[in-house]
């Protein structure tokens, strides 16, 4: 290949991904003003909420590449933050962090974009808002995507991170006791911690660790997010989803190991799963061209076509 049409075809995804429309909002409700960012335009094609996971995280840990600008090269595409995170602090004093508080809110931003069905994409702990959402408003769902999604109830998680990595595990807990004297940096150490043990990738793993910043973490959040869901079980809901649903999953996931995705596939009627072979917990990063191809073609492809496909496997 002539020189200049490899250097082409290396710009041409940044290039498409500059070109796409951005814009920013806020949405006022009775308990946040909760702001958002839009890439792409409304069009012929399904628009795509992505839930970013946490709890306690804004949608900034999924913005250290251009997937979701080139995701919008022919659709809406729109991410937020969740009450008390990134551009979604302005919280009423005791405001619930409650499911049904996370679910009213994404149905807030949906309603305020004028988007009447939707594709729904939750990642990691965004995945159980986005079931959580399935659930609650299945008339404005036109697809469903579980993106190394939590489980349907924390106590079902198949969470590997201690008997894989005990050694990173040891030495996050001698950072933790050396900043007790400060929460939040203990807390901002932790979290990095926890990042380095999400990739199959090290090389990956050092880009993204070392270009992050801050992606928005509130321990308080998290907190509070954990001690409103922690008996919630979405699991009787699953049986019921009649859109087409798709499951990704890391074959490398720790955090959220794949058994957890093959059971919600397993237990959602016609869902369909794919696993990546060379990713942790954060495929759209580790691999986003494959991440790209299973997204698109999974919104693009027909109901029938969806209901008549086997399940892929890769």
């Amino acid at each position: 290949m002539p020189k200049f049409l490899l250097a082409l075809t290396i710009l041409m995804p940044a290039l498409l991904s500059a070109q796409v429309p951005h814009s920013t909002g806020s949405v006022h409700t009775s308990d946040v003003d909760l702001g958002y960012e839009t890439f792409g335009s409304p069009g012929a094609e399904i628009p795509l909420i992505a839930v970013n996971g946490g709890p306690g995280l804004s949608h900034a840990y999924m913005m250290q590449n251009d997937l979701w600008q080139r995701a919008a090269a022919h659709r809406l595409v729109v991410l937020y933050d969740q009450r008390g995170t990134g551009a979604s602090k302005q919280v009423q004093p005791n405001a619930p962090q409650s499911m049904e508080a996370q679910v009213a809110d994404l149905d807030a931003i949906r309603s305020s974009l004028s988007l009447d069905r939707i594709a729904v994409l939750g990642d990691s702990y965004g995945g159980m808002i986005a079931m959580a959402y399935a659930a609650a408003h299945p008339e404005h769902v036109s697809r469903l995507i579980l993106s190394d999604s939590a489980a349907p109830s924390w106590k079902t998680i198949v969470h590997l991170l201690p008997q894989v990595f005990p050694d990173r595990e040891e030495l996050g807990d001698a950072e933790a006791k050396r900043l007790a004297a400060d929460p939040e940096a203990a807390a901002q150490a932790g979290l990095v911690n926890h990042m380095r043990m999400c990739f199959y990738s090290p090389e990956k793993r050092d880009a993204y660790v070392s270009h992050m910043g801050d992606i928005g973490f509130v321990p308080a959040v998290g907190r509070a997010v954990q001690q409103a869901t922690e008996n919630l079980d979405l699991t009787p809901k699953l049986a019921g989803f009649s859109f087409p649903t798709l499951v990704i999953t890391g074959r490398y996931d720790m955090n959220v190991a794949p058994l957890t995705a093959w059971r919600m596939a397993h237990a959602i009627p016609g869902a369909q799963i794919v696993f990546f072979e060379k990713s942790g917990h954060l495929p759209a990063y580790e691999e986003p061209e494959k991440y790209l191809k299973v997204l698109e073609r999974f919104l693009a492809a027909d109901k029938t076509t969806l209901r008549k496909a086997k399940a892929p496997r890769s």
